[in-house]
């Protein structure tokens, strides 16, 4: 009965279904309606920097399966952190003067507070800088030690004579030694996909010194994958991957799996590896394990038994969703990994694709990266969510966050559509008939056609085939309001005899527009929430789509969502490049300042990069008077100034709000770039930028002496 439905689906559908993820998800869906036991990560997010748009795809792809999960009835835990080791993070502690264990913290924070407001919605969210997690990577470890699968062997390493440190794989870059392709990693080619060692890399340099590494012997400690190369190969001809992952794998068995170095040496920050010091575990050997001890610790919080989770025969079905640039890590070492310390291997590993922007990658440059607190200053977090799950599929595809299409998508579909059904049935429920629905349903076949899309959606959200549910539940959007518009309940309104007529058309709609938002909810539990309120039921399961709302008392209606205004989009963009004009200037600081300078306000604002003489007298300075100052609505850091610059008035939007007040700063004359190209700016053309010193609130105006006129130029 189950294998004649999904055939009928799949030839309904077939441009969809072309590439099943996995094979072993057909014999969990003839068990749907039984309570299943489920498991879910996304990759834990590293902790040196600020969550961004484009880790968000992760996070919200598991997180509406989950929720969809929860809605079907069955046991399902999300559990993700923060990826708290690692040189990266060692440095980036280094270069903000402050210890690892700071920053790590501060990351964490931001993460929970950002994943919160774009309700993603963890069981358990921890850091993998933590005691269960170390306790359980030393317990790991010593275990494949024991079974034999650890190798010791001396080998050569790319090594920074400068900063007296070996360089991990991603801090040597030069070109491929296999396409030549210039300015990759040490570790593979984004250009062509070889692999390689940092140290076969042509002409390298070290992304930390700029200087060039030599090579330096090292004892270091390997796991042995090629022992479970053919345990591997059976795992994945299991199904458990998606296919083009499968393919790929295929390819790295054909040139020969290699042991896996797990260790790193001091200065490093991690887990000091049992039984060998100075030796660290690399972040990639705990990362992992630490998705084990989140849950070993959240188990041992709600009275669960963690061995239900992790043993062999385990019932537990185990979901991992990760990114594709991390694929090596959790289909092979990861797996790996844990058939060598007798534990469950993952039901399946959901790889997707990257984010771009306008076709484009992200770029500070450009203004299109955007931190998640930036987008989240300017717009609803659930816009986001939708646009992804309309882009989302099962395949490993990039995803293309278009501003104008982001803007038109939301605006049509969810307010257009969706929210527009409510706002047309409810005021007529909330005025004429005292906020009660009718006793009958208006139109039992249009009723129909809504649940009959139950299961088909369901199947959909369970291939993580959200772009294809999204227009499914677009296309009965459409169905509701053609309905609406055929009956013109306000036409109808006018005439004293239909006011039942009335009352069962709207409440019609309403009941329909429930229908969606069940269907929605997984991705838009805020929007579902608000009309639970509205509708006054209790929370929304998946069940409750076929079940109608009559001679039921609803509350007033509320706005539900607002369309996004153009200029809201553009107020986010401007402060994403304000941001990255801030970061490029910060990085342009030298990294090797020395820190025992006498000089405090050297000690604490680093001499940027030298410059050559030609590059300075460049700079054409001048006096200017300052004829006009204001405040810029809408802008937190700006001041519009006009000033006089001989003969000339000029237009400047300069970030120094926190250290001036407007009125202070007429009549002051003080130096400009007066030949910076000017730049379009949201709140207009400014044209040059002032010269101060100091830092952020504590800047001074740099005047001239008296007889100084506007346009002189600075000697």
């Amino acid at each position: 009965m189950i294998e004649s439905h999904v055939g009928v689906v799949i030839s309904q559908y077939k441009r969809y279904y072309y590439a099943l993820i996995v094979s072993n998800l057909y014999i969990l869906r003839t068990k749907m309606s039984d309570k299943r036991k489920i498991l879910a990560t996304s990759a834990l997010i590293y902790a040196n920097g600020p969550l961004h748009i484009g880790h968000l795809i992760e996070y919200i792809q598991t997180d509406v399966w989950c929720r969809f999960q929860k809605m079907r009835g069955h046991q399902c835990l999300y559990i993700c952190g923060s990826d708290a080791h690692g040189t990266p993070i060692m440095l980036q502690a280094r270069r903000h003067n402050i210890s690892p264990e700071e920053l790590i913290e501060k990351m964490h924070q931001g993460f929970v507070a950002d994943f919160a407001e774009f309700a993603i919605e963890f069981d358990s969210f921890q850091s993998s800088h933590s005691k269960q997690n170390q306790i359980l990577a030393a317990d790991i470890y010593q275990g494949l030690e024991a079974h034999g699968d650890i190798v010791s062997k001396t080998i050569e390493q790319a090594f920074d004579p400068e900063e007296s440190m070996f360089l991990p794989d991603r801090f040597v870059k030069g070109s491929c030694p296999k396409c030549s392709a210039e300015d990759q990693y040490g570790d593979s080619c984004e250009n062509c996909g070889a692999t390689y060692s940092p140290l076969e890399l042509k002409n390298s340099s070290s992304v930390i010194s700029g200087s060039t590494p030599i090579a330096k012997k090292s004892e270091h400690l390997f796991f042995d994958l090629p022992k479970y190369q053919d345990k591997l190969k059976q795992w994945i001809a299991a199904g458990h991957l998606q296919e083009q992952i499968a393919n790929k794998l295929s390819e790295w068995f054909t040139a020969g799996l290699q042991q896996w170095d797990i260790s790193r040496d001091a200065p490093y920050f991690g887990f000091e590896i049992p039984g060998h010091p100075g030796k660290y575990f690399y972040v990639w050997l705990d990362a992992p394990i630490a998705y084990l001890a989140i849950l070993k610790e959240y188990c041992e919080q709600q009275n669960l038994d963690y061995n239900d989770f992790m043993k062999i025969d385990s019932d537990v079905e185990l979901y991992h969703f990760i990114g594709k640039d991390i694929v090596y890590f959790h289909s092979l070492f990861w797996p790996a990994i844990l058939m060598g310390s007798n534990l469950r291997t993952p039901t399946a590993i959901f790889a997707h694709g990257f984010l771009t922007i306008n076709g484009k990658k992200m770029s500070k440059s450009r203004g299109t990266f955007i931190k998640a607190r930036t987008y989240l200053n300017h717009l609803d977090a659930e816009y986001l969510r939708y646009y992804y799950a309309a882009k989302l599929n099962s395949h490993i595809e990039d995803i293309d966050l278009n501003m104008d299409d982001f803007q038109a998508r939301v605006n049509s579909d969810l307010v257009g559509k969706v929210v527009n059904i409510a706002s047309r049935c409810a005021k007529f429920i909330n005025k004429d008939f005292n906020n009660q629905l009718a006793a009958t349903l208006h139109n039992p076949e249009l009723w129909e056609k809504f649940t009959a899309q139950s299961n088909i959606i369901a199947e959909l959200y369970e291939k993580l085939e959200y772009n294809h549910a999204m227009r499914e539940i677009m296309a009965l959007a459409d169905l509701a309001n053609q309905y609406i518009d055929e009956q013109k309940p306000w036409t109808l309104r006018k005439q004293a005899d239909q006011a039942e007529n009335v009352q069962a058309i709207c409440s019609m709609g309403l009941n329909l527009f429930k229908v969606l938002i069940t269907y929605l909810k997984p991705v838009l539990p805020k929007l579902a929430t608000d009309v639970e309120a509205f509708l006054n039921i209790p929370e929304l399961t998946w069940m409750d789509s076929g079940t109608a709302l009559l001679n039921h008392s609803i509350n007033t209606f509320k706005p539900l969502m607002q369309r996004i205004e153009k200029d809201k989009v553009m107020a986010m963009l401007d402060e994403a490049q304000q941001e990255a004009a801030i970061a490029s200037a910060s990085q342009q600081q030298t990294e090797n300042q020395k820190n025992n300078l006498d000089n405090g306000l050297l000690t604490n604002n680093p001499i940027k990069d030298t410059i050559a003489i030609d590059d300075f007298t460049k700079l054409d300075l001048r006096i200017v008077k300052i004829i006009q100052a204001e405040h810029v609505e809408g802008a937190d850091k700006l001041l519009k100034l006009q000033v006089d610059i001989g003969g000339e008035t000029r237009q400047i939007f300069s970030g120094i709000k926190k250290a001036f007040q407007p009125e202070d700063l007429i009549g002051k004359y003080t130096v400009i770039v007066a030949n910076l190209a000017p730049r379009k700016m949201r709140f207009g053309l400014s044209e040059g930028m002032m010269i101060f010193a100091g830092s952020d609130g504590d800047l001074w105006l740099i005047e001239p002496q008296d007889g100084a006129q506007p346009g002189m130029p600075v000697q």
